[in-house]
């Protein structure tokens, strides 16, 4: 059954046209939006609801999710070949689910007409209003009178990101003109890069803008029924600090078996993070090795839990084919059979890697196992929460231990340090909306 503040919100959404609801990791936004679209369809005249979702949520978490909360809904997924798309569409499914990257194509279908509710889940996928799917969406769901945002990182990189995310959901909530929204509650600190950083009190005049039509799943109704989070930093130096020192002077390293050019400030960035981590991509597109401290670290982690289920996040194809080369037997991805999710909630599976971006959204791992493990952190806040979120959620029944790996003195700091600083912008938002 639902929790009581899920039903709330499932209520709340029934009610109101045009609704954000932002919900923490794990706190259950599918079953809650199942919940409300159950209610909606067989109004009169009935519903058909349009779901928008990141790939595999799409594929492996509204089906599955909608046989344990909705069994009553006929739901199909519009993803694969554009045939298979377009039967989907063509159906008489009470709600059909799809993915942000098809969007281009499915602006363009005529059966976009016979949907009268859209629901976009991570929301996030839609902060930017002057993106090429934005604009083309923004114009082929006019139609659409019934819209709900569903999101758990509303302000993932900053009240920035809020514009068009509440733009998409109603021009009621923030005004039609990103222009317009910065001069009002940001101020221009270098037009040559256009940075645009809040005013005062930027953050609570925005919120109450928006909170009559936000609902925010209070964490205080269900975090006693989750177990608790540690992060532990495991930390190691390099022992070989020359390469690194002199990619970021001079954007160039050399390395016996190549040399590594950076072309922009951002390229250093990323090359510095292959750097912390013992290795970098060369001119060839080859990895270099110099190091192997993180990895030391990830088998001292192992160890240190008795070889315990482990769920693994990486940036770099290359700190994947590292751990494909130490753990050839016991490393799965997400990539290698349809049946991994269940094989790893059935504890059949030691070490699961998976990339920030392909996991990030969704997937109910939490059955699986209890521990996380940063080989290297993403940039991103929500990808962040999110991958967290994978085992630190409902129905997890032991403490969640996340080792986050860091070389010490590196630009490994400096994004765990930006990670804070976006957590702190995003808490914020949500004491304001509560």
């Amino acid at each position: 059954m639902l929790r009581p503040y899920q039903l709330a919100a499932a209520d709340f959404l029934y009610s109101t046209d045009r609704a954000l609801m932002l919900a923490p990791v794990g706190a259950g936004k599918t079953a809650t939006a199942l919940d409300a679209i159950r209610s909606i369809v067989p109004d009169d005249p009935p519903r058909r609801v349009l779901v928008l979702a990141p790939l595999r949520v799409a594929v492996n978490v509204w089906p599955r999710e909608a046989e344990r909360w909705a069994p009553d809904l006929h739901v199909e997924v519009a993803c694969g070949a554009p045939k298979e798309r377009l039967e989907a569409l063509r159906s008489r499914a009470d709600v059909v689910v799809t993915n942000y990257d098809n969007i281009e194509w499915l602006v363009k279908q005529q059966e976009l007409r016979s949907f009268s509710v859209i629901v976009f889940d991570e929301l996030t996928r839609l902060k930017n209003p002057s993106g090429k799917r934005f604009k083309a969406l923004e114009k082929a769901i006019g139609h659409i009178g019934i819209r709900w945002g569903l999101t758990g990182s509303f302000t993932s990189n900053g009240l920035e990101d809020v514009f068009g995310q509440c733009k998409i959901i109603s021009n009621a909530l923030l005004g039609r003109s990103k222009g317009a929204f910065l001069q009002q509650y940001f101020y221009c600190a270098n037009r040559e890069f256009n940075d645009w950083q809040p005013r005062p009190n930027a953050l609570p005049q925005v919120m109450q803008r928006i909170k009559p039509a936000t609902f925010v799943l209070e964490p205080g109704e269900y975090k006693d029924t989750l177990p608790p989070l540690h992060t532990v930093e495991m930390r190691a130096d390099l022992p070989d600090r020359a390469p690194y020192e002199q990619m970021k002077k001079h954007f160039i390293t050399t390395l016996p078996t190549t040399e590594a050019i950076a072309a922009s400030a951002a390229a250093v960035t990323m090359k510095l993070q292959q750097l912390a981590g013992g290795w970098v991509y060369g001119e060839d597109r080859s990895p270099a090795w110099f190091s192997t401290h993180k990895f030391d670290l990830l088998e001292e982690v192992l160890d240190g839990n008795q070889r315990d289920n482990t769920l693994i996040f990486y940036n770099f194809v290359e700190e994947l084919a590292e751990l494909k080369r130490r753990y050839p037997a016991d490393l799965w991805t997400l990539d290698d059979g349809r049946d991994v999710i269940e094989r790893w909630n059935r504890g059949e599976i030691k070490l699961l890697a998976a990339h920030p971006k392909s996991a990030g959204h969704g997937l109910n791992l939490q059955a699986g196992g209890n521990k996380i493990v940063f080989l290297s952190l993403p940039w991103s806040l929500e990808l962040y929460e999110q991958a967290i979120g994978r085992l630190h959620r409902s129905g997890q029944r032991h403490d969640v231990w996340c080792y986050v790996l860091l070389t010490n003195k590196t630009v490994d700091e400096r994004i765990w340090a930006a990670l804070s600083d976006k957590r702190s912008i995003s808490d914020l938002a949500l004491e304001e909306l509560k």
